[in-house]
C-alpha cells in the first residue's frame, strides 16, 4: 500500500485515520463473519478510502477552520480522485475502488460525488461509511473535539435512513463500546 505511504507524507491526521477506519472494518468483518474475499475488499477499501486526498490541495486538507465553498468543492473531488488513481492498478479489484468512490454517498441520495441512494450505494461503501464516520466523531479534528462514544452513537441512530443505512448502523451499534473504540489509538 505504497499508496497509503504518500498519504502519511502529505497529511498524517488523515494517513491515521484511514489506519484507524482500516483496523475497524478489520474487527467488523471478523465479527459479522464476512467470507475472505468481501473482507479482503472491506478492509482495504476502508484502508484506502481517503486516498485521493493526495490529489487535494495542503492548506484545504489542514485548514483549522470550516471551508469556503471552493475549498468545499475540493474536498468533494476526494472520492473521484481516488478511483480514478487506482482504476489503472490491475490488481486493485473493482469493489474495492467502488468503495473509495461511493463512501461519501448517502442513504438519501444528498451525498457526492455521484448522489446515489439507497441500495444504489454498494454494500461495503454503505459500511466504509459508517466507520469512518464514527472515527471522524471519535477523533479531534482541527475545527472542532471529538465526540463521546454515546454522543456519536446517537448521531449515528439520528442519521439512520437519511445519510446511513439504518440495518447497517443497527448491526455496527450491536458491538461493544470496548469494540467501538478500541482502535482509536494507533501506534505511530
Amino acid at each position: 500500500m505504497k499508496s497509503l505511504l504518500h498519504l502519511k507524507e502529505k497529511d498524517l491526521d488523515t494517513y491515521e485515520h484511514s489506519i484507524r477506519v482500516g483496523k475497524l472494518a478489520e474487527y467488523i468483518a471478523s465479527r459479522f463473519g464476512f467470507d475472505e474475499r468481501m473482507t479482503d475488499h472491506l478492509v482495504t477499501g476502508c484502508y484506502l478510502h481517503d486516498i485521493g486526498k493526495i490529489g487535494i490541495p495542503q492548506n484545504v486538507l489542514i485548514k483549522s477552520t470550516g471551508l469556503d465553498s471552493d475549498e468545499w468543492e475540493a474536498m468533494k473531488r476526494h472520492p473521484s480522485l481516488g478511483m480514478t488513481m487506482l482504476q489503472d492498478c490491475a490488481t486493485i479489484d473493482q469493489e474495492i475502488i467502488d468503495i473509495i468512490a461511493y463512501h461519501h454517498e448517502r442513504w438519501n441520495g444528498t451525498g457526492y460525488p455521484y448522489g446515489l441512494s439507497g441500495e444504489q450505494i454498494p454494500l461495503l461503501a454503505r459500511w466504509c461509511s459508517i466507520i469512518d464516520s464514527l472515527d471522524c466523531m471519535l477523533s479531534d479534528r482541527p475545527y472542532r473535539k471529538r465526540l463521546s462514544l454515546k454522543e456519536a452513537k446517537d448521531e449515528l441512530l439520528l442519521q439512520s435512513d437519511q445519510q446511513f443505512d439504518k440495518h447497517l448502523v443497527h448491526k455496527l451499534l450491536s458491538l461493544s463500546d470496548v469494540a467501538l473504540t478500541k482502535v482509536q489509538t494507533i501506534d505511530r
